[in-house]
């Protein structure tokens, strides 16, 4: 991906060059109610696995629903009602945890979050590049994913994502078409520090 789409050019402006695809990859919520394939799927898990961390300890784990299948709804109504309103369509819900220690000798990883959250950045980059919206959603029940998932207490819930195939603004309802756009970000003197904090 060598351009910047049109939308992002009138909202995006960077302070310095870089790559397009982290400019052009942006939250959008309407996303159409179509199938993707496998293939395209297990892509974005392939582009998050080689993720960096520490140790090289890998702590993300993947558990995803395809719409039309028996796990759709008890992913769905893990979601605020406010999220069910345009997530209904999605053809994919995940729900992305992190190992909180480290496999080798169990000791607690205290990077483990920020570790999976690089995977899950490489995985939205991924879904950009071809194509796909990759939504994250921090709005649903935690505790009802962990006991229903049957996850662990070893691993941290971290976030759902909505993934499919980008829609029309006008199926969102009309609050949410005027937040349909690519947001700016802070400049970088307001995050940014040489030597201490000092902002």
């Amino acid at each position: 991906m060598k351009e910047l789409s049109k939308e992002v050019k009138e909202n995006r402006k960077p302070e310095y060059e870089i790559n397009p695809l982290i400019l052009n990859r942006w939250s959008a919520r309407s996303i159409k109610d179509e199938e993707i394939s496998d293939e395209k799927l297990m892509s974005l898990f392939e582009a998050a696995k080689w993720a960096p961390s520490s140790r090289n300890g890998q702590p993300w784990r993947f558990i995803y629903s395809k719409k039309n299948t028996k796990y759709w709804d008890t992913f769905f109504d893990f979601l605020t009602d406010s999220n069910k309103m345009w997530c209904k369509n999605a053809p994919v819900l995940i729900v992305i945890i992190s190992r909180k220690n480290f496999e080798q000798d169990n000791q607690f990883s205290r990077n483990h979050s920020f570790d999976t959250g690089a995977a899950w950045e490489n995985l939205a980059l991924e879904a950009t590049r071809i194509g796909l919206v990759a939504h994250p959603i921090g709005g649903f029940n935690v505790d009802k994913a962990r006991r229903i998932l049957e996850i662990p207490n070893d691993y941290e819930v971290e976030i759902m994502v909505a993934v499919g195939k980008r829609g029309e603004k006008e199926a969102l309802s009309e609050n949410l078409q005027q937040r349909e756009f690519p947001n700016g970000r802070k400049p970088l003197k307001e995050i940014v520090m040489e030597g201490k904090f000092n902002i």
